[in-house]
C-alpha cells in the first residue's frame, strides 16, 4: 500500500511520475520511489518519507526515461524506512515491482527464494515478487508475470517494468484497484483516478485477476489463463477533488465503503487454510503466559475505545478472562493495580494518541506486557508495544473513524479466539463456526452497503431533531456508545447512549413525543429485553428506529422503522450492526449542511493530551 502510478509514452516518465504520486497523497504515505529503465539498466530511486524527500534524491535532474512506475508506500510489512520503500528489484536488478496489498504466502515463498539462492534487503511482503520474477523469467516477461501471478495468495495491485524488455509496464489487479488511463499516443497506470486526469479521462477499470500490458502505442488486457479481454473504455466525467473521493461526496462516505475491502484485508492470512486456527504469527506471547494470565486491561480513546468495550465483551464471554477497559486518559491517574499475570492491550488507529502512547508507558512501567492493536507500521505505538495485531484499514481521511473501528474490531475477534484455543476454554467447533463467519463479514458487509435508501431517508428526519437517544443490551450497548458518538461528532446534534436496562433509574425522565431512539436489538439472546425496553420508550412517545438481524419480525410491532442486518453469529453483530449508524450519522449530517470530513473542533490524530 498504498499510491501506484505508471507511464509509457513519449514524454520524460519521472515528472509525470512525480505528479501523479502527488495526486495519491490524501491516501496517506510514508515513503516514495520510482524506477525506469536507463541505458539497459534500471535506476531505481527511493526514500523513507515525504515526496519532497524523493524529490530532493532526484536532484533535479531530467531522465530522458519515457517509461517508469512509481510508488508511495503506507507501510504494512517492514517500517518505514528507504530499504522498505517501493520499487523493490531481485537481486540482478533487472526487474522492478510496486506493490498494493498483502501477499499471505510471503513468508513461504521468501523461505524457498532464499534456498534456491535469492538474496533479500528488506522486510516486506512485495520484495517476493521481483525475486519470483527474475527466477521464472523466461525471455517473455507477461507469460512469466502470469506464473508467478498463480503463485501468490492475498490481495494484490503490482506493476512491473525490466530493462530486459524496456517497452512495457505489466500489471496485474486482485482485490486492490487499478485504473489504466487510454492518453494520445500515451498510457497510464494508478491506483486512483486522479493520477489520471491531467492526461486522459478514458480509463480501463481493471478487474479482479485482469492482467494490463502497456506497451507503445498499444494497451491491452487480459485474464489469468492469458485469454485477452474486451474492455469498456470508462469515461470520467468527475473533477479532481471529486475523483481523490473516488466519486464519493466526503472521504468519509468513501471510508465507509472500503470497509468491505478492509475487513479482508485484517482477516487475510490470520485464519488457517482449513479454517480450524487464528494465526497471529505477530503475538509472541506464549502459551504458559496466556494460561497463566489472570486479567487483562485494555485502554484507549475515542473510537477505539468503543472498540476496546466490544473487546471485553468478547474476550471475557470466549477466553474466560476478567477484562478492565479505560479511557486512556483516565488510566495512568487512577494508579491500576497492574500484576505480573496481567496484560495490557492498547488500541490506537494512528498509533500516535498522546493519552494512549502515556497509559502504554504506564504499564509498561509497571512491568506489565503490552500488545498494541494499530493502523499504523512504524509509530509511536508500534515501536513501543511488545507485541503488535495490525489493522490493515489503509488510510483514513475523515476525522470521524469508520473503517479503522471495523477492523479494530475485528482484531478483537482474533486476539479472544486466539487465547479461547489456546486456554482450551470454546470448543473447537464453536471456535470454527465464529471463523466461518468472520469470512462471511466482507460480502454481509457489502450487502449493508448496496442497501441504503431507507437510512437516507431516516437521516432527513433526524437531521431535524436537538436530541437522540440509542440504547442497546450487552454488545448492543457497545455499539450503540459507537453510534451516538458518531452521529454527534459531525451532526452537531447531542446523542448519548445508554444501557436499555437502565432506563427506569432515570433516563424516561428524558423521553419526549417524537424524541428519536434508535434501538439496537441484534442480540438474540436479550432481543425478548430489548422489545420489552422499546415499548417502554414508545409508552413516552418516542419515535423508535429499530436495528435487528433479519428473521426478527417482532420488533416490528414495537419500532415505528426497521433496518435489518445480515444473519450472523451473534458475537460478529458489532462489525454489521455500526455501518447502518455510521450511515444514518453520515447523512443526517449532510442533510444538516455539516463539514463531514472535518467537524468543527475536532482533529484526526489526538497527538497532545
Amino acid at each position: 500500500m498504498c499510491g501506484i502510478v505508471g507511464y509509457i509514452g513519449f514524454k520524460e516518465a519521472v515528472p509525470i511520475l512525480l505528479e501523479g504520486m502527488e495526486k495519491l497523497e490524501y491516501r496517506g504515505y510514508d515513503s516514495a520511489g520510482v524506477v525506469f529503465p536507463e541505458e539497459g539498466r534500471l535506476t531505481l530511486i527511493k526514500r523513507a518519507g515525504r515526496l519532497n524527500s524523493l524529490k530532493e534524491k532526484l536532484n533535479g535532474r531530467s531522465y530522458a526515461a519515457n517509461i517508469g512506475i512509481g510508488h508511495t508506500r503506507w507501510a504494512t510489512h517492514g517500517k518505514p524506512t528507504d530499504s522498505n520503500a517501493h520499487p523493490h528489484t531481485d537481486c540482478t536488478g533487472h526487474f522492478a515491482v510496486v506493490h498494493n496489498g498483502i501477499i499471505e504466502n510471503y513468508i513461504n515463498l521468501r523461505d524457498w527464494l532464499q534456498l534456491n539462492g535469492h538474496t533479500f534487503r528488506s522486510q516486506t511482503d512485495t520484495e517476493v515478487l521481483p525475486h519470483l520474477i527474475e527466477h521464472y523469467y523466461n525471455g517473455d516477461l507477461v507469460d512469466t508475470v502470469l506464473r508467478v501471478v498463480s503463485k501468490l495468495e492475498g490481495s494484490f495491485a503490482m506493476a512491473v517494468v525490466s530493462s530486459h524488455e524496456p517497452d512495457k509496464v505489466v500489471a496485474v489487479r486482485q482485490d486492490s484497484p487499478l485504473v489504466v488511463g487510454l492518453g494520445d499516443g500515451e498510457y497510464l497506470l494508478a491506483s486512483d483516478i486522479p493520477a489520471l486526469l491531467k492526461h486522459t479521462r478514458n480509463t480501463y477499470i481493471l478487474n479482479d485477476g485482469e492482467i494490463a500490458v502497456l506497451e507503445a502505442g498499444r494497451v491491452w488486457v487480459m485474464d489469468r489463463n492469458g485469454n485477452e479481454v474486451d474492455k469498456e473504455v470508462l469515461d470520467v466525467k468527475w473533477e479532481a477533488e471529486q475523483a481523490e473521493k473516488g466519486g464519493y461526496e466526503h472521504f468519509m462516505l468513501k471510508e465507509i465503503h472500503e470497509q468491505p475491502q478492509a475487513l479482508r484485508d485484517t482477516l487475510s492470512g490470520r485464519i488457517s487454510t482449513d479454517g480450524v486456527n487464528v494465526i497471529l504469527d505477530e503475538v509472541k506471547i506464549t502459551p504458559e503466559k496466556i494460561k497463566g494470565l489472570k486479567k487483562i486491561f485494555i485502554t484507549a480513546c475515542g473510537t477505539a475505545y468503543h472498540a476496546g468495550l466490544v473487546g471485553k465483551h468478547i474476550i471475557e464471554k470466549l477466553a474466560r478472562l476478567p477484562v478492565e477497559v479505560d479511557i486512556a486518559s483516565e488510566f495512568r491517574y487512577r494508579h491500576p493495580i497492574i500484576e505480573s499475570d496481567s496484560l495490557v492491550l492498547v488500541i490506537s488507529q494512528s498509533g500516535e494518541t498522546a493519552d494512549t502512547l502515556a497509559a502504554m508507558r504506564e504499564a509498561k512501567r509497571q512491568g506489565a506486557r503490552v500488545i498494541a492493536v494499530t493502523n499504523v507500521v512504524g509509530s509511536s505505538v508500534s515501536r513501543e508495544a511488545d507485541d503488535l495485531i495490525y489493522t490493515w484499514a489503509g488510510p483514513e481521511i475523515a476525522v470521524a473513524s469508520t473503517k479503522a473501528y471495523t477492523t479494530q474490531l475485528v482484531a478483537m475477534y482474533l486476539f479472544a479466539l486466539y487465547l479461547a484455543d489456546v486456554r482450551g476454554t470454546v470448543k473447537s467447533e464453536e471456535i470454527q463456526e465464529i471463523l466461518l463467519g468472520m469470512k462471511k463479514l466482507a460480502a454481509k458487509a457489502q450487502s449493508i452497503l448496496d442497501n441504503t435508501v431507507v437510512v437516507k431517508d431516516f437521516a432527513q428526519e433526524f437531521a431535524c431533531s436537538t436530541d437522540v437517544f440509542f440504547i442497546g443490551r450487552g454488545l448492543d450497548y457497545a455499539v450503540a456508545m459507537e453510534g451516538s458518538l458518531k452521529l454527534k461528532e459531525i451532526s452537531y446534534i447531542h446523542a448519548e447512549a445508554y444501557a436499555a436496562g437502565e432506563l427506569k433509574h432515570g433516563t424516561l425522565a428524558l423521553i419526549e413525543d417524537k424524541m428519536p431512539v434508535v434501538a439496537l436489538a441484534t442480540q438474540e439472546g436479550l432481543f425478548d429485553k430489548m422489545v420489552s425496553n422499546i415499548q417502554e420508550v414508545n409508552a413516552r412517545g418516542a419515535a423508535v428506529v429499530a436495528l435487528a438481524m433479519d428473521g426478527l419480525k417482532e420488533v416490528e410491532r414495537v419500532a415505528g422503522k426497521v433496518i435489518y442486518i445480515p444473519n450472523t453469529h451473534p458475537v460478529l453483530a458489532p462489525v454489521l450492526t455500526v455501518i447502518p449508524l455510521q450511515l444514518l450519522a453520515y447523512h443526517t449530517a449532510v442533510a444538516r449542511g455539516c463539514d463531514v470530513d472535518k467537524p468543527r473542533n475536532l482533529a484526526k490524530s489526538v497527538t497532545v493530551e
